[in-house]
Order: structure tokens, then C-alpha cells, then sequence
């Protein structure tokens, strides 16, 4: 499936009809958010309120290289899968420009909701529980033989009730099987694991093997951040925190945290990866944890308690790297996309 280099070639694009989008039935509304490789807006698909992400082209050919074998690779692994706790896929189509169209969720990301909570901290119970959807939505993955590889806030979203995070941002995501390939600085610094660097790796870019476990790695410091709402490694740069975590075996304070609570994050972010649980076990850790702090009505069905991860027909629609972002406040939209002025919406062939 992969090429030389760990892309997937252009030629490689290949989606079953029913997932491919027509971009006549698409309809632009505002831009909700920006990243280096593309623009997302809320819009329409056959009347469905979707999150539209168009990916930018790029300059050089090198350049439109990687982004089409980045977006091919992507689409090819959100088809895969589904889950709850994974942003849901509706389709894409690759002309006239690359496009991802999700299903739209206005809670914001994780990251914007923390930060408009500061001074406060999360209730413990509701941490844990946002802990268990993150956690279940990795263990789907890795069921898939997918690596995240970029964990992190601003890649968790909340529904509108901010009661469920769901996993998005598969931009980085692989299949465990091409790891050899790799290059090994690829993430987001803070939250990386120390077995993606060396000197050398973080000066040449080298390519390094490394498994599924550097996401449990990601998920402690999430975890983390989720119990004491402050950024971790604070005070450092991203660089100055991947180097000490990398080489002084520096690791975010788990002084004050409850043993059992305690056990779960030291042991997720390990400096040896095989010595780290999976996200099966880690799971089971978090409901024992979860039942002692906070004991599940009755009313509650007994089997949400499990982990109900499996893996998936081939037919399953898949996730998407889409976010709706919510404003700089941290508040989420207030105005539904169907009460807004007539006019609101543009086709997107118009733009093409």
C-alpha cells in the first residue's frame, strides 16, 4: 500500500463509490478553522450540517507530493474504521481540490475548553471519563493496527453537551506495519515519546522503528492535563520538553495525584515502551479507578463498563482529522446553521 518513501502516490486515491462526495451538493459556510495544510468551514452535504476541510495544494512539486500522499493515506484509513469516540467520516473527493467532510461537532476542542476553565480543574469523575473516551477510541485504532502518533488536545473534540471527546486529526496516523518508515520527529514535541528522538533523529530527521505504545505515552500526558488543567512541562518550550523528557528522563510531577490515579499515568508514560500498558488494560485501570471515586447508578446498563472495541467490517465508515473549533472565548456557536440569513451558504463550485 505504501510507496518507497512512506507515501501514498496520488495514483493510490482509491474510495469506494458510496464515500466518494460530489462537490456540487456541497455548500461553504464560515471558516471555523486554520491549519498549516488546510482550512476547515461548517457547510452543508445533502442537507446535512458537515465540516468541510479543504487541503491546500501546496507550491513546489515536492511539496503537492506529500500533501496528496498525506491526504490519499489519511482518507484511506478513515474509510477503516468507526467508533463512538472517533470523529465520524462521511466522504471525501480529491477534485477539483482535496476534500474531507465529516460530521460537524461544536463542543470545540479539548484544548479550548480546558483552558476557559482556568483557574479550575475538571471534576475528577468527569476527567476519568473523558480519559475513558479517548482511550477507547485509541483502543480501535490499535485494533486496526493504527498509530495516532499526534495525540493531544487540540486533537480531542467535544460534542455540543461537552459530555463525549472523540478523537480527530489523522493526518500523522499510520499502520503499525510501515513504522520502519517512518520519520521518527513527527507529532507534536510536548507530548511525544522519548523513543521518537535521539541526536541524531532530532537533527537529520532520521527514520526510526517505533510501535503503538508511543500513544500511550501521548495519552499520560493527556491524562495529566486533564487532572490539573495546566500545560505540561511548564515553563519549557515544546523543544526543551522533548528533550528532557527524551534525555533526563523528565516527566510531568504525579506527587499529588492519588496512588491508584498515580500508577495509571507513571506507568502509561514509561521510558521503556514495552513496559507501558495498552490501551486495553489501560482502560480496565481507568473503570476500576472510575467505580471507587465514583460508583455507577444502578441505572446505568452494566455493559458500558466493558470495552466493547472489536475489530470492524471493511465496509465501516471511518474517522476524520476535521474540528470544529469554537471561538477564542471557549465558547461553542450559539447560531445553528439553519437560522442563519439566506445567502449564508455558497457553493463550493463556485469557489472552483
Amino acid at each position: 500500500m505504501g510507496s518507497a518513501n512512506g507515501f501514498y502516490t496520488g495514483e493510490e486515491f482509491n474510495l469506494e463509490t458510496k464515500w466518494l462526495i460530489d462537490p456540487k451538493l456541497l455548500f461553504v459556510g464560515p471558516k471555523i478553522g486554520e491549519g498549516a495544510h488546510a482550512k476547515v468551514y461548517e457547510g452543508k452535504y445533502k442537507n446535512q450540517n458537515v465540516a468541510i476541510k479543504i487541503v491546500h495544494k501546496g507550491e513546489t512539486p515536492e511539496e503537492i507530493a506529500k500533501r496528496e500522499a498525506r491526504f490519499g493515506r489519511e482518507v484511506a484509513m478513515l474509510s477503516r474504521v468507526q467508533h463512538k469516540n472517533l470523529v465520524k467520516f462521511i466522504g471525501a473527493c480529491k477534485e477539483p481540490v482535496m476534500v474531507i467532510v465529516t460530521e460537524l461537532l461544536l463542543g470545540g476542542t479539548l484544548r479550548k475548553y480546558l483552558v476557559s476553565m482556568r483557574p479550575r480543574c475538571l471534576d475528577t469523575a468527569v476527567a476519568i471519563r473523558f480519559a475513558l473516551d479517548i482511550a477507547r477510541g485509541m483502543e480501535c485504532l490499535h485494533s486496526h493496527g493504527i498509530i495516532h502518533r499526534d495525540l493531544k488536545p487540540e486533537n480531542l473534540l467535544l460534542t455540543a453537551d461537552h459530555k463525549t471527546v472523540k478523537l480527530a486529526d489523522f493526518g500523522l496516523a499510520r499502520e503499525e506495519s510501515l513504522t520502519e518508515m517512518m520519520t521518527a520527529e513527527t507529532g507534536t514535541y510536548r507530548w511525544m515519546a522519548p523513543e521518537l528522538y535521539s541526536t541524531v533523529t532530532l537533527r537529520h530527521g532520521e527514520k526510526k522503528h517505533y510501535n503503538h505504545k508511543v500513544d500511550a505515552y501521548s495519552f499520560a500526558i493527556v491524562l495529566w492535563e486533564l487532572i490539573h488543567n495546566k500545560l505540561p512541562f511548564e515553563g519549557m518550550s515544546n523543544l526543551q520538553a522533548a528533550y528532557a523528557a527524551a534525555f533526563k528522563n523528565v516527566r510531568p510531577s504525579a506527587d499529588d495525584l492519588p496512588q491508584d490515579l498515580a500508577v495509571i499515568v507513571t506507568s502509561c508514560w514509561k521510558e521503556d515502551p514495552n513496559a507501558r500498558p495498552n490501551f486495553t488494560q489501560i482502560i480496565q485501570m481507568l473503570l476500576h479507578y472510575l467505580s471507587a471515586v465514583s460508583p455507577p447508578e444502578p441505572a446505568i446498563p452494566p455493559r458500558i463498563f466493558t470495552s466493547e472495541n472489536h475489530v470492524l467490517p471493511p465496509e465501516s465508515p471511518g474517522t476524520s482529522s476535521l474540528m470544529a473549533k469554537c471561538d477564542d472565548s471557549g465558547e461553542t456557536p450559539k447560531t445553528p446553521m439553519e437560522n442563519q440569513p439566506r445567502g449564508f451558504f455558497f457553493c463550493f463550485n463556485q469557489c472552483y
